[in-house]
């Protein structure tokens, strides 16, 4: 897909509100664009409102625009149809937990009570005695995706935006039949700031040359590159299009460089090279 807008959402006051990053211009709400819209981002996807958009913030007078850096951020939507985790995409990673890489995309489905935005809390749950938070980049699907091919996966693709997928790691290793319980706490799904074009996040390189790093307290505790994963997120979209129809905002999340353990009181972050950085505060949960 090609398009220069960014994909947010704003806060303010009780609601979060649409709105676009035009690369000179600033942030414009997209209701100051399109008078009549009253959705989120996903609605922007599912309505293929991009171009229209584009065109209409190229056009608009300036007193539409505001600093994109003056704004609080929430999640881009809080309801995507259909999102895809990647376990042990990464091969250090999956050798740190002395697994090997599974022959197939070892992929899991989160619901959307698990999503926050940035800033907002982690909260660990009573019956997690070990919590962790990995860092990843999310591929955001931009258009109806059915039986694609590798090559030409990422012509799907709306954008890129950091992740922040928490996992009872725990309740997990009781059992592995318990990945989808130790996945889907309440807040173990953050993503934003803004979801990036592919072309302006990979610049003059590719996406293979994406760096993605695991922060906790300001410490970088694990980095790894996409080139390093084992699946790429081409080879994902295209082998989940032939699981089952993608549409436009469902979300693969493809895997993290390395899971680290946080506790009420740590500050965990998502730095995607390129696409920018998620954090959020961990505190005590019920």
């Amino acid at each position: 897909m090609n398009h220069t807008l960014h994909l947010c959402s704003v806060r303010a006051d009780a609601e979060e509100l649409a709105a676009v990053v035009h690369p000179r211009r600033g942030l414009a709400l997209v209701r100051d664009l399109l008078p009549d819209f009253t959705g989120d981002i996903r609605q922007v996807l599912a309505e293929d409102l991009l171009e229209r958009l584009e065109k209409l913030a190229e056009a608009a007078d300036d007193g539409v625009f505001r600093d994109s850096d003056s704004v609080t951020y929430g999640a881009p939507y809080r309801h995507p149809r259909m999102l895809w985790g990647i376990g042990l995409n990464y091969v250090e990673h999956a050798s740190d937990l002395s697994e090997g890489v599974p022959e197939e995309p070892a992929s899991f489905i989160k619901g959307d009570h698990t999503v926050i935005g940035p800033g907002e809390d982690i909260p660990i749950p009573a019956q997690s005695g070990r919590t962790t938070t990995e860092a990843e980049v999310a591929v955001v699907i931009g258009r109806y995706c059915r039986n694609v091919e590798v090559e030409d996966a990422l012509d799907y693709v709306a954008g890129v935006v950091p992740v922040l997928d928490q996992t009872a790691e725990d309740i997990l290793q009781r059992n592995p039949r318990f990945l989808t319980r130790s996945k889907n706490f309440p807040g173990f799904f953050s993503f934003g700031p803004r979801i990036v074009p592919l072309a302006e996040a990979v610049g003059a390189g590719t996406l293979a040359d994406m760096q993605v790093s695991t922060v906790v307290n300001g410490e970088v505790r694990r980095t790894n590159t996409v080139s390093h994963m084992r699946y790429s997120p081409e080879y994902l979209i295209s082998f989940h299009s032939k699981v089952m129809p993608l549409y436009p905002g469902d979300i693969i999340s493809t895997g993290t460089p390395g899971a680290i353990h946080v506790r009420p009181g740590d500050t965990a972050e998502a730095r995607v090279s390129g696409v920018g950085t998620l954090s959020n505060p961990v505190t005590a949960g019920g």
